[in-house]
């Protein structure tokens, strides 16, 4: 890395090797690492869950993350551009891109949500510390009888108020709610009571979108160059705010309690027997290290040629899992201290997902001296670890337009980036309305689950069985060096064999699919099939693009169907310093005027013999 230079002028390269670390730490930990690992290891056996974790991430989430990062490199290319190295495979590049443009409205509310908690919390005392008399006998201190489901016209309801007037609605239900769960669901969310119940925008959390979509904009103004040097301090500042909150939570009176409790003395080892604590530890790896989004393909195609990508892989992969490890010590120590508080057990404070993020954490820390520090700090944590991740997501969109149409965009990337961003605000505003909250959760549950998990079951087997592993671990040792096949051995059985076979099981787990809900509230009909129609959606350009493909190729079937599995001539090292003798363009010149000759001399002997 050459300061003030780029190696690869057309595109681009990083500033630094440190902003292109960074930027891959920033894009693998998000908000999975600080609410979804405590609660996984919680349910699978606390401690015990870190073997499958580690096998995990050993077998399949540091191949597959290797894999990914050296495809981008190689070709200096984003998701889509890199199948050119399989042309037949095509779609799943853009599948990758779909993905990932759905996801980005829905983790843009949610940087939202932290973005709202963070401004609310700058007032003493805490809004969510005790109940109001608006909450009336539904309010409880205490995380006993906290139950969503409310009788109300025969229906299942959430309570629900206005914030302005204060008025409440919904009044006869009769289930007892803590004051952060009341805060989040009448007045954060104003929570209505499904998916067909829109009712009008939430304002308060419209404003923290269109700040978010603001702050996202001028990261990604100048692409790379200017991500990169944000990422310095929404990279390393999480892990400041991870520290100072675990120094306070271990210092409080019950925390070894609930650090006994994630990762202690009750650590079920029985738990090891399960199939499904295999599968959390599997899932859990590819939602981290965000396998099979297309980031890691768009983040390293701005590498040099000859970075070493293998001890990246390493660094990223090792930092994200340390990460997790640390930020279930600091929640779970705080857990343990409002547990004591409240003279319950800690599974009765431990929620999964929001719940973790917006209900226990925050009534925990409102127990806390000088509550509203500890908050601010807590919630600008979550929003630069969300902001990381969708900075990179945002830059899988970018980089593909660029890549397919750099003369029209290379001049016009504020352009393009500010045009992106506007869009995205729009596609979100249905999920800062009334019924957002289950818009979210149906884009997660659908798009960025066992979708992924097929992507990348075809990106496996399409590099390692029809472009060839042995090839593509050429193409690897042109960029890091020529290393022993003993070297070699491990990541061959991986990418041939063990992570293909772990990722057909854990598909084949859909058998046992189940309708998802929010707080006990099913989805009507329609809803689901929207979920399935979202799913077809991202799964349908793979078949349409290489029909398309097989269509505009030339020759008898057969011929299409070979050519189109075999690299294009458009499949090689951006720059041709970078090309050697296996992708140089004489080389390819002469194979194409032999093929040529061969095609006449064929044609010749037969027209001679007709």
């Amino acid at each position: 890395y050459l300061r003030g230079r780029d190696e690869n002028t057309e595109r681009g390269n990083w500033t630094s090797k440190k902003e292109y670390i960074l930027s891959m730490i920033g894009y693998a930990v998000g908000l999975g690492n600080i609410w979804r690992f405590p609660y996984l290891a919680y349910k699978n056996g606390g401690g015990a869950f870190l073997i499958p974790y580690f096998v995990m991430l050993v077998v399949v989430g540091i191949p597959l993350f290797f894999l990914e990062s050296a495809f981008g490199q190689f070709c200096s290319q984003g998701p889509v551009n890199v199948w050119r190295a399989v042309p037949l495979i095509q779609g799943t590049g853009v599948a990758m891109v779909v993905v990932s443009l759905i996801v980005s409205i829905y983790y843009n509310v949610i940087i939202a949500y932290s973005l709202y908690y963070m401004f609310a919390s700058m007032q003493c005392p805490l809004p969510w510390s005790g109940c109001s008399s608006c909450d009336g006998s539904n309010c409880s201190t205490t995380p006993e009888g906290a139950n969503l489901k409310c009788n109300y016209s025969g229906e299942i309801k959430a309570p629900t108020s206005d914030p302005i007037s204060g008025i409440c609605e919904n009044s006869s239900c009769s289930s007892i709610q803590t004051p952060s769960e009341l805060y989040w669901d009448n007045v954060a969310l104003q929570r209505s009571g499904g998916l067909d119940e829109t009712g009008p925008v939430v304002w308060h959390l419209a404003l923290c979108l269109l700040l978010t979509s603001i702050l996202v904009t001028a990261a990604l103004i100048r692409g790379i160059k200017s991500s990169g040097k944000v990422v310095y301090f929404t990279a390393t500042f999480p892990y400041v705010v991870i520290v100072i909150l675990l120094i306070r939570g271990v210092t409080l009176e019950g925390a070894k309690d609930g650090i006994d409790f994630y990762i202690g003395s009750q650590s079920n080892l029985t738990k090891l027997t399960e199939v499904q604590v295999w599968k959390d530890a599997a899932t859990q790896i590819f939602y981290s290290l965000s396998i099979g989004w297309g980031g890691l393909m768009a983040l390293a195609s701005y590498n040099n040629f000859h970075n070493n990508v293998f001890k990246d892989s390493f660094v990223v992969t090792l930092t994200n899992a340390g990460t997790s490890v640390l930020a279930g010590f600091a929640i779970f120590s705080i857990l343990g201290h409002m547990a004591h508080i409240y003279k319950t057990p800690v599974s009765k404070v431990v929620k999964e997902g929001f719940g973790l993020a917006f209900i226990a954490y925050p009534d925990a820390l409102s127990k806390l001296p000088i509550s509203p520090l500890w908050s601010i700090l807590f919630f600008f944590m979550l929003l630069t670890v969300g902001l990381d991740s969708q900075f990179a997501g945002i830059e899988v969109i970018t980089t593909c337009l660029l890549d397919a149409f750099p003369t029209v965009f290379k001049s016009k990337h504020a352009l393009l980036t500010v045009t992106l961003c506007s869009i995205l605000y729009l596609l979100g505003l249905p999920c800062v309305t009334r019924a957002g909250i289950y818009w979210v959760t149906l884009i997660d549950q659908f798009v960025a689950s066992w979708v992924l998990l097929f992507l990348v079951l075809l990106e496996i087997i399409a590099i390692s069985y029809i472009y060839g592993g042995n090839r593509f671990i050429k193409d690897i040792e042109m960029m890091i060096g020529m290393k022993t096949s003993t070297f070699w051995l491990w990541w061959r059985a991986c990418w041939f064999f063990i992570s293909p076979c772990i990722i057909f099981l854990l598909i084949s787990s859909l058998v046992y699919f189940e309708p998802p809900n929010y707080g006990g509230i099913p989805y009507p009909d329609w809803g689901m099939t929207l979920g399935w129609c979202m799913i077809a959606f991202v799964l349908m350009w793979i078949p349409v693009v290489a029909g398309y493909k097989l269509i505009k190729a030339k020759g008898n079937p057969w011929k299409r169907l070979k050519s189109l599995c075999s690299p294009s001539e458009e499949w090689h090292p951006y720059l041709d310093v970078h090309r050697g003798e296996r992708y140089s363009e004489e080389r390819c010149h002469r194979r194409n005027n032999s093929k040529n000759k061969a095609e006449v001399n064929l044609n010749v002997i037969s027209s001679s013999w007709l």
